[in-house]
């Protein structure tokens, strides 16, 4: 099989808000930042510790048989639990309790106390547990969006997704694989919305995706204590090598009012490209009007004009116009 070109990620150490701005920001690209100040959180958020600081709080949270988690064909299930209870079951390889299997894997990520409308805060949901993370002060205090708090099973991989705004990943406890791709990468990725169809990317099924294998590969593992810097728009992908517990803080790199405002989550695309997507789609509408050969042609214009208009040629890049793709459902997939 082809390989896919791949990258280590670079580290970073003893950086501190100069260092991160000067030598880590301005390349938009993913790096590992080791040694910076997370609190006494890498040392005291044990099992038991979680578990009593947390209390009974109920948590929303997923569950699924597999630990391939995939949110297109939600081959999981949501259910509710005491935060205590949900720390002990996912810490542990086998359940005497479960909701669907002895074996089945455990995902929380924390929601805000209205979730359609405030977007998760650590020291709101978990106050107690927020005294000992210290969020590193890289950004600028108004331009904090939310501090998410993540706890995975072990061997718990999540799909490849982007994300809209700039975040740092706080690996706190345990280790954990983190696979990015580029932005400029998205057409090898046969995206639906935010999040990739290729689920296995180490085995990935190269009959249904082909171009996956062009795709940079960029690689690296998070020990405890550990934050990565994950530039808005680039692909991520997560695999718990242990059980792990992570804190995700997001910040606005656009200006405020560039954000949906009733987005809570933080992952729905500016309002202006939004809106470009949405006059895309009645271009192609417009287009279904036509013959094929017309459809053919026409289209290809608009994608030579989007090229020149639009793409962004970076020294690695070696983004080109797409030859017609061989899987009618593909073409829908890579705009979508």
């Amino acid at each position: 099989m082809e390989l896919q070109e791949k990258i280590a990620v670079p580290i970073f150490t003893e950086v501190d808000r100069e260092v991160f701005l000067k030598e880590v920001y301005p390349g938009r690209r993913p790096a590992v930042l080791r040694g910076v100040d997370l609190g006494p959180c890498v040392e005291r958020w044990t099992v038991e510790y979680l578990g009593m600081k947390g209390g009974e709080r109920e948590v929303k949270i997923h569950v699924s048989t597999v630990t391939q988690m995939d949110f297109l064909h939600k081959n999981f299930v949501y259910k509710t639990l005491p935060f205590n209870e949900f720390v002990r079951r996912a810490s542990e390889a086998k359940h005497s309790d479960f909701f669907l299997c002895e074996d089945e894997s455990y995902y929380l990520r924390s929601l805000g106390e209205d979730v359609r409308k405030e977007p998760a805060e650590l020291s709101k949901q978990f106050p107690d547990l927020a005294e000992d993370f210290h969020i590193p002060q890289f950004f600028e205090s108004d331009q904090f969006f939310s501090s998410v708090f993540r706890i995975s099973s072990c061997d718990l991989q999540l799909w490849t997704h982007y994300d809209v705004m700039d975040n740092l990943l706080a690996q706190v406890t345990g280790r954990k694989r983190v696979v990015l791709y580029s932005p400029q990468d998205a057409l090898h990725l046969y995206l639906n919305g935010d999040k990739s169809e290729v689920l296995d990317i180490d085995a990935p099924d190269l009959k249904r995706f082909p171009e996956f294998v062009k795709a940079r590969r960029y690689d690296c593992v998070l020990e405890p204590g550990d934050l990565l810097f994950i530039p808005a728009l680039w692909f991520h992908n997560t695999l718990a090598l242990h059980f792990g517990v992570g804190v995700n803080i997001f910040w606005r790199h656009l200006s405020a009012d560039s954000y949906d405002k009733k987005d809570p989550y933080g992952n729905k695309d500016p309002v202006a490209a939004a809106r470009a997507l949405q006059t895309l789609e009645r271009a192609l509408h417009a287009l279904d009007e036509l013959p094929a050969e017309y459809r053919d042609f026409y289209g290809r214009r608009m994608v030579q004009r989007i090229q020149k208009r639009t793409y962004c040629h970076s020294p690695d890049s070696e983004t080109k116009i797409p030859n017609p793709p061989t899987n009618p459902g593909i073409s829908g997939e890579i705009l979508n």
